[in-house]
């Protein structure tokens, strides 16, 4: 065999090689394969190995894995009229290959444009306090947009999660003035619930001292024995104050009523004296 032979054989041999290596496709376990001829798409290659024709098959690989896509910081006013800054992150996936790669041109920017948008006329529907406290319901709302919209692309969006939501600082001092407030009417209340407890408890404690006289005699030696626990020199007796004063009266009333009898019966022994 001659040189040109030699070339030939080669050169031959290199395009079958380049051919064979254009025609094998390897498809991915988390891939599927969107295969066009001449433009036309005539079907979807799943994982594997695949084997097209040269030049005239193109097969574009399509990912099924979930992919993150954060949304960044949006300034957005909401329906009570305070600007608060909120971003957020979606999850979403492909779910019909062919309708992503043909019915749009690039699925990711055009998710995140549109998660955009909806993430701002759906908290623009909420009042600041709503949206601190009811961000379950404006995921769900937001992720149920973006599905009817993303459905006819192929793609679910599977969830959509508030991530920060940054208040003004003027806004942060009258909420932290507003929950000060709150805590203070909450222990003025328990406070008050409290006495109100205690005064009724005593009316009862009252009563039962009324009916029972003795029972004001040991909580007055209790009392004794509470004042003398830090070695304390006084000693005190209580009474009962209209007890005491009763008893005095009495005995006041007791020394008058003598008096007067001492008085009489001394004027009625004098008077036959001087008769006579």
């Amino acid at each position: 065999m001659d040189l040109t032979g030699i070339i030939v054989l080669i050169v031959v041999v290199v395009l079958l090689l380049l051919l064979a290596r254009m025609s094998i496709r390897i498809v991915r376990q988390y891939e599927k394969g969107v295969l066009f001829r001449l433009g036309r798409v005539i079907g979807v290659r799943m994982p594997g190995l695949r084997f097209i024709i040269p030049v005239i098959d193109k097969l574009q690989l399509v990912s099924l894995r979930i992919v993150t896509m954060p949304i960044q910081s949006q300034g957005i006013i909401t329906q009570d009229n305070v600007s608060v800054d909120i971003s957020a992150v979606a999850y979403y996936r492909v779910i019909d290959a062919v309708k992503s790669v043909v019915a749009i041109e690039n699925v990711a920017a055009a998710i995140n444009q549109i998660a955009q948008t909806t993430l701002r006329k759906v908290v623009g529907r909420h009042s600041l306090d709503q949206t601190l406290s009811e961000t379950e319901r404006i995921n769900s709302d937001i992720r149920e947009i973006l599905d009817a919209l993303t459905l006819e692309w192929g793609v679910q969006v599977t969830l959509v999660e508030l991530k920060d939501i940054q208040l003004p600082e003027s806004m942060k001092r009258a909420m932290a003035r507003q929950a000060e407030a709150e805590r203070e009417k909450r222990a003025k209340i328990i406070a008050a619930e409290g006495e109100s407890i205690a005064a009724a408890a005593l009316g009862d404690a009252s009563d039962t001292m009324m009916a029972h006289p003795l029972a004001l005699q040991l909580r007055n030696l209790q009392s004794l024995v509470e004042i003398a626990v830090d070695k304390n020199s006084t000693v005190v007796f209580p009474a009962p104050m209209m007890s005491t004063i009763a008893e005095l009266a009495a005995f006041l009333a007791r020394e008058t009523k003598a008096a007067q009898a001492a008085q009489t019966s001394a004027s009625a022994s004098t008077t036959p004296i001087k008769a006579a």
